[in-house]
Parts: C-alpha cells; structure tokens; sequence
C-alpha cells in the first residue's frame, strides 16, 4: 500500500532530511508544494488534509497554523518543532522510553523529541524508574553539538568563510545561558523529574552530531548505586532496542586514544550511551546525530511506527 506524505517546511534542515529519507522509500508517494506557495494557507491546507501523513519542519507559531488547518480525520501529524511537546493530546515520539512505542502505533499527533532532550531522557528515566535516582534531585547535564542544530541560517554563517571569521565561529560557543532552553520543559516531564535540570548547550564549528553529558554523584541519589550499576540498569532497559545501544562499562573501546569522539554515530539513527566512574562520581555520555536520531532519523522512525511499516525502514543502524 502507498501513501502520501507531505512535509510543510520542506526547505528547512529537518525538512530537507526528512525528504532525503522519504526519496528512497517505495511505499511512500511525496507531494511537493511549490516553493512560492508554501506560506499560502488555502494551498498548504489543500496538501495537509490530502496527506495520509504530515511532517511539520516548522517554527512554533507557524507549526500551530497548520495543525488547525487540517480538518481530514485521516491525516496523520508528526511535529518536529517544540511546541506540541508537552501536550497531552500528543504523544511524545521516543519509541524506546517503556509505553511509547504502543501509544505511536496508534496515535495520529505525535511530536518528535528535541535533539538535546533525547539524549538526556535516555539517559535519566530509566533510572528514576529504577529508584535510584530521586525526582528532585538536582540534575545538570551540559551538551556539544554541531553548527547544523541552529538551521539554515546557522549553517550558513558556519560555512561561509568570511561571516565564521567575523564571528569567530572557530571556537565552541555556549548559550541559552539564561537557563531558559526551549527544551526543558520535555526533558523535564519526559524524564520524570519535579525540576527543571540546569543545562548548558555548546555550539561548535563541526555540522552534525551531539554528546550530551549527565554527570551525577551517587551520594546524593535516592539508592546507593555505583557507575557499574547504573551502566546494568541502562543496559538492561535498552536490551532489546536496535537504535539505542549501551556501550560496554567503562570501556576504552569506544574511545579514541581516550577521547570521546562526537561524531561516531554521524549519518545514523544510532545512539549510544556510555557511563564511566570511580568511587561516588558518575560520568553518563550519549552520542548521536543531531539530524539523525535528535530530528529527522527520529521523525522518519515515528513514521514508520504510525504506517505500520518495520521500524527500521530507510534508517541507518
């Protein structure tokens, strides 16, 4: 069976992945609207309610326009974008926290996770889940990611020479230093905590690919646990999973002369989650692809989920 896909914001970085995915699926028959018409309500309603399928690759307010313009029951949505997140008529699209797969089949809203809140759900539910770490507990966790996470204008002032020499776009950038990232409240909710964490994000002059780093101290959590035994709890929940991949405890073998490489996993819907330690001081660490299992590899597993497809359809392990 075929069926059509429409991608409302097809020219963005998430959008121009998303098509990339979908060019090389057989099953699936994309409608393309003409870039002059896309801000156009009456045309993108007549493509949003003709779709058996809608990915939405577009800002917040502009993301909320086309949902209230789809009016066939039919039609099923994927978010991309923050809002929708936390709302509880949407399903939350991170197939391997425990639930959420069963409820994608069957949902027809469901928003994808923000790229930095995917690695760091990952990483701390399961252990909330286990008891050993507390709800309230005073969570930090700070991430590295490439310049292709800020979108198309990020992009090209990163790759234009003259605008990154400006800038000084050669060096590692922090911000949201406010602590107001519009991803906290997802990671938050989805993690299970009663606060938000303090979270650092850094930009830096490389395209894809993200580690996002949640250190704890066992002292301070709500059962003893050691590195090794948060590493046992991490892999015996993500056991059975073909995209989310505990790395052997503590282990060289996925380090580069002791170096923790970024973009291992760049090009894939891969993550891996990696925990290292010594005495009461625990380091986890996950890497994936920003636009891969942080946006669009995400929103393309989603899909297949929502169509009935195999889940690993046109993504890459």
């Amino acid at each position: 069976m075929s069926y059509k896909v429409f991608v409302d914001g097809q020219e963005g970085t998430t959008g121009l992945k998303i098509f990339e995915y979908l060019s090389k699926l057989s099953d699936i028959e994309i409608l393309r609207i003409d870039s002059d018409q896309r801000k156009n309500p009456e045309v993108r309603s007549k493509f949003l309610n003709e779709a058996d399928l809608v990915f939405l690759c577009l800002p917040d307010s502009a993301a909320k326009e086309s949902v209230a313009l789809v009016h066939n029951e039919k039609t099923k949505i994927i978010n991309a974008s923050t809002t929708f997140r936390t709302d509880r008529n949407w399903v939350y699209g991170l197939p391997e926290l425990k639930g959420h797969r069963e409820l994608i089949r069957t949902a027809s809203r469901v928003s994808v996770g923000g790229c930095h809140a995917t690695g760091f759900i990952l990483s701390v539910r399961p252990l909330i889940e286990a008891g050993i770490l507390g709800p309230d507990y005073p969570v930090t966790c700070y991430s590295v990611t490439g310049y292709s996470g800020g979108g198309r204008s990020e992009i090209e002032n990163y790759e234009n020479p003259a605008l990154a020499a400006a800038h000084k776009l050669n060096v590692p950038r922090h911000y949201a230093l406010q602590l107001n990232h519009k991803h906290l409240p997802e990671m938050m909710l989805y993690a299970g905590l009663s606060y938000e964490p303090l979270f650092t994000p850094i930009k830096a002059d490389y395209a894809q690919g993200l580690a996002m780093s949640v250190p704890l101290v066992s002292r301070h959590l709500a059962k003893h646990a050691s590195a090794k035994d948060v590493h046992e709890v991490l892999s015996s929940y993500y056991e059975s999973e073909r995209f989310v991949h505990v790395m052997p405890f503590d282990s060289e073998a996925g380090l580069d002369q002791g170096e923790f490489q970024i973009t291992a996993c760049k090009d894939t819907n891969r993550l891996e989650i990696f925990v290292f330690g010594q005495g009461d001081k625990i380091q986890i660490m996950s890497r994936y692809d920003n636009l891969g299992k942080g946006a669009s590899g995400a929103a393309i597993q989603n899909m297949n989920l929502m169509l009935g497809f195999d889940e690993g359809t046109g993504l890459v392990y």
